[in-house]
């Protein structure tokens, strides 16, 4: 297993390095040179044609612009894997005006709260869906399997950022809060405390549903129908004859084989918890990381683009091997082999 490990994290080396190099070339596809097109930009906001060329010359001497392409992108992997520096934005707000900030500094809090919301929608996703696939499954055609299966259709068919308007228009109308964002206003720039901490807890709930709710209906039915498969198998079937306590025999066996395909999501689990939805985050005014990708590729920053894009991949290349290995842990068929 060490050895299988150990090829999968030097592959996945490989695999990192590759999507750097597509992260950093695409934002820069663009035509034109980056610093000359925002040139119009800053002369409308400066009002000074002039000054405006001095902040274009500022940003192609900073960027490395009057260097090959290659020769940026080495610049940039030395600095991230030497300094830990990954690089500089144009600023929170873009804009046009150069106004330099650390990417790290940009990212900062919004990489914790898109982590703290993914997370918990993750966790309330496998919460509702495990058990609710288990039991549509053994009681096929029940009542409840009907009502189950209505609401996984409706919630697969209805678009996150549909019901987050829906749920802020119940809001407003009939319980008068808000539900954008992920802080009340008293505690929007305050320091961090235990009161809140709380207040973020009892914000959550709103977008964990609204991003929860496709995913929740798309894990009840893949756990649904594997474990309807794996109920009619014969060893099922036979242990079953002999008086084997149905429910112990459920849980025991054909719900670990039937729980390899949830497993399998975490390789695309942990680079939604970078992304995240950038439609829903924008309608719920959510401080995440999606609106600042939207916002750094239109800006073509290429620096905070790029790392947002190389750290989704990473977590993607991460989420892969531990589903790989979760996999072998769950499921004692899946051997590693010595290939």
């Amino acid at each position: 297993m060490l050895e299988y490990i150990a090829r999968r994290a030097l592959l996945g080396v490989f695999t990192i390095w590759a999507i750097s190099v597509l992260a950093f070339f695409i934002v820069e596809l663009p035509e034109g040179d980056l610093a000359e097109n925002r040139f119009d930009r800053t002369t409308f906001l400066v009002g000074d044609a002039g000054h405006s060329r001095e902040i274009v010359n500022q940003m192609r001497l900073y960027l490395g612009l009057d260097k090959p392409i290659y020769l940026r992108y080495g610049t940039w992997m030395w600095n991230m894997l030497r300094h830990g520096d990954l690089g500089r934005s144009f600023g929170p707000t873009g804009g046009g005006l150069v106004n330099f900030v650390s990417v790290k500094q940009v990212i900062g809090e919004k990489l914790w709260m898109t982590i703290a919301l993914t997370g918990f929608t993750i966790m309330v996703t496998w919460t509702l869906a495990i058990p609710i696939g288990i039991y549509s499954a053994v009681r096929q055609h029940s009542v409840g399997d009907y009502v189950f299966t209505f609401i996984g259709f409706t919630g697969l068919a209805v678009p996150d950022f549909l019901l987050g308007l829906v749920l802020m228009y119940i809001a407003f109308a009939y319980f008068d809060q808000s539900v954008g964002g992920l802080f009340s206003a008293d505690y929007q720039n305050a320091p961090w405390s235990i009161a809140k901490l709380r207040d973020l807890v009892s914000h959550l709930w709103v977008p964990a549903v609204v991003l929860g709710t496709s995913g929740t209906a798309s894990l009840i039915r893949i756990m649904r129908n594997n474990l309807l498969d794996e109920l009619n198998r014969p060893y099922v079937v036979t242990a079953r004859a002999k008086g084997v306590n149905v429910w112990r025999l459920i849980l025991k066996y054909p719900v670990r084989v039937a729980v390899n395909p949830l497993i399998s999501t975490i390789g695309y689990l942990l680079p939604a918890l970078i992304s995240g939805s950038v439609i829903v985050s924008v309608v719920l005014s959510l401080p995440t990381i999606g609106p600042v990708l939207l916002t750094a590729i239109e800006d073509e920053d290429v620096y905070l683009a790029g790392f947002i894009v190389l750290l989704a991949g990473i977590m993607t290349v991460v989420g892969t091997l531990l589903s790989d290995i979760l996999l072998a842990i769950v499921d004692p068929r899946i051997k590693f082999g010595g290939r």
